[in-house]
């Protein structure tokens, strides 16, 4: 029940857009269009909105791409093959190959092999209504989720990044607490590990794609399109999470050989790079959480255990590294730091983006009080 209460409070917002942009488009469409019943306008706008935020319209243009390719793929099937069964296969398979010409996505694909469905079982006519309907729709789509409802780009950032800094905490914490234990059998411990590891790799698959929504969302939408540089600017600190994520793996593989007095000796350590990353998971576009992450792997770096190899230990270096440029530290300052067991790191400042630059220009104002 906490799941649902989870996936309902996140998404309730989004599909509340979707509704209302439904709605919206069937009685606009059906105002405008006096010939046929526009059921592929609402359609189309949930279609177009079905998507995680940021990708809302890039997912409008894919609709209408999808649709008029396979529209016209159809109506060329049906003048020169009829509407026999041949037709329907062929026209569904050139609809399909202009789709992956196109871009390939498996929304473009579904719209185009529909759309050629509809223009040769329903006629030509049919097909045109089709394209006006997703026209329509997709039109209603845009305007929802590029002009009324944009996307904040380091919010959505921000939110994935937390999620794969936790998603690596966690696993770290986990082959902590397996490196304390003793295990009879290797290869129970080391599958143990390696399934604590799934959410990891799609957390930064996720990341992966966050990253180029909040990229197009920052670029595409009025709202956001003169303010690009804060966002290019996380997207690249987003970018070295995934390096981070391969140190944590290679450090994770190195205790995986470990004798009983290994594993106890390097447990420590990990528990605290465990504790670094769920320090920055906490507050990855805040000061306060990467200064606390940066002072944690610090106190980490300064206390080498004892009876530890040094492949292992300069396994831990590196996510203590790769950790201090995740938040916020150059990459090779952070080296250093971990090298010379610095007491201190600089940080850059977190980039920052308003919804509104209003109170800014306010404060920035001569004679204004500060």
């Amino acid at each position: 029940m906490r799941n649902a209460w989870q996936r309902v409070r996140g998404g309730l917002w989004p599909v509340l857009q979707q509704s209302v942009a439904a709605a919206l488009s069937w009685w606009l469409a059906r105002q405008i269009f006096d010939h046929h019943t526009p059921l592929f306008a609402p359609m189309a706008t949930l279609v177009a909105l079905n998507t995680p935020l940021g990708g809302r319209g890039t997912n409008a243009v894919r609709v209408v791409s999808g649709v008029i390719a396979g529209v016209i793929v159809g109506a060329l099937a049906f003048r020169l093959l009829g509407d026999g069964i041949f037709s329907v296969g062929v026209a569904v398979l050139c609809s399909l190959v202009v789709a992956l010409v196109l871009d390939g996505e498996r929304i473009t694909m579904a719209q185009a092999a529909i759309g050629a469905v509809i223009s040769v079982a329903s006629g030509q006519q049919a097909g045109i209504d089709r394209v006006e309907d997703a026209l329509f729709g997709a039109g209603v789509a845009l305007v929802f989720s590029q002009l009324l409802f944009p996307a904040h780009p380091l919010a959505l950032l921000h939110r994935a990044e937390a999620d794969t800094l936790r998603a690596l905490g966690q696993v770290l914490d986990l082959t902590a607490g397996s490196l304390q234990k003793a295990y009879d059998d290797e290869g129970r411990w080391t599958a143990q590990l390696w399934d604590a590891l799934r959410p990891v790799y799609t957390s930064i698959h996720d990341l992966n794609r966050i990253r180029d929504d909040a990229l197009a969302a920052a670029r595409r939408t009025p709202h956001w399109s003169r303010r690009q540089a804060p966002v290019r600017q996380e997207a690249v600190a987003a970018g070295c999470l995934g390096l981070l994520g391969n140190s944590c793996l290679t450090l994770i593989r190195a205790t995986v050989g470990l004798d009983a007095r290994g594993r106890h000796a390097v447990a420590p350590t990990v528990r605290g790079l465990s504790g670094a990353l769920s320090t920055l998971a906490g507050g990855p576009g805040s000061s306060v959480s990467r200064l606390d992450a940066t002072r944690r792997v610090l106190g980490v770096v300064h206390d080498r255990p004892n009876h530890l190899p040094d492949p292992v230990w300069a396994s831990a270096l590196q996510v203590g590294e790769d950790i201090l440029v995740a938040a916020g530290a150059d990459a090779e300052t952070a080296g250093r730091a971990v090298r010379d067991r610095a007491a201190d790191v600089p940080l850059a400042k977190p980039p920052t983006l308003a919804w509104s630059s209003l109170k800014r220009r306010r404060r920035n104002r001569p004679g204004s009080r500060r």
